[in-house]
């Protein structure tokens, strides 16, 4: 993409690196001539299959846990190992599961904290002392969505961590900013599929028909806006929220009540 020429080269490690965003992410910084650490919680095989033609001789797939705070450190020791630090993070990796407050339990709260929000802050964190140690000026990506503005019923607990992680986002942003490190938020639109969280048939055509472009994202309207996060159009933006959701976190195309058709 010669628009974002300036990625080639770049080192990018993705987190959830199988789910649809993540395959699609990889893709993107693979096609810009990134170098790019593909992980995830699924088997390594099954991470290596996935992205076979993506990852080429300079990146690599690692299999992590990111509810272990040691699978965690093995992640971040074994890119440093191979790569010193990297140029870009990527907190993509996120569950979304369905429950009313009043069912959920506490362990399944827990893991909804610990991978959407306190993953990344372990692994920004870490990688960002890698980056100021060998003097990088780097880029964090965290992948959070328009729930944390418009709380959904049944998974308030994601609405919550994503509101959180916005938070830690520009917390991260204004501390990081001395040492030449951005860090910003990507809201991605509608994209069914994933196999950690599936949706069913009713619920996605009822959704994509209530967005009020019509339609969820698309793997072009992805690789465009992270690829400008990534690169250095965006250079003067740290702190700052992405929103690519063709205007479902500002309102539904849901009508509850009779009306004249629009003029």
């Amino acid at each position: 993409m010669e628009m974002f020429s300036d990625l080639k080269g770049k080192r990018v490690l993705v987190t959830g690196a199988n789910g649809v965003m993540g395959r699609w992410m990889v893709q993107a910084f693979a096609e810009a001539g990134c170098s790019v650490c593909a992980t995830d919680t699924q088997p390594l095989q099954s991470i290596e299959q996935t992205h076979a033609d993506r990852l080429g001789d300079s990146g690599f797939a690692w299999q992590a846990d990111l509810t272990d705070d040691a699978s965690m450190q093995a992640l971040m020791a074994e890119v440093e190992r191979r790569w010193g630090a990297v140029d870009l993070l990527v907190n993509n990796a996120g569950v979304y599961p369905s429950g009313f407050l009043l069912d959920i339990d506490l362990a399944e709260f827990d893991r909804i904290m610990g991978i959407n929000l306190r993953a990344p802050f372990v692994l920004t964190r870490g990688f960002a002392r890698q980056m100021i140690a060998d003097s990088v000026k780097g880029s964090v990506i965290n992948v959070s969505s328009g729930a944390s503005r418009k709380m959904r019923r049944s998974v308030v607990p994601y609405c919550t961590s994503k509101t959180a992680l916005d938070r830690l986002t520009k917390g991260f942003a204004i501390e990081l900013a001395e040492f030449g490190i951005r860090v910003n938020t990507l809201e991605p639109g509608f994209a069914p599929g994933s196999t950690a969280s599936p949706l069913t048939d009713a619920h996605v055509q009822k959704t994509a028909a209530a967005i009020p472009l019509g339609r969820g994202v698309s793997y072009p309207d992805l690789r465009n806006a992270l690829c400008y996060l990534a690169s250095e159009a965006s250079a003067y933006m740290t702190g700052g929220t992405f929103t690519l959701d063709g205007g479902n976190s500002i309102g539904s195309m849901e009508v509850f009540q009779d009306k004249k058709r629009p003029l």
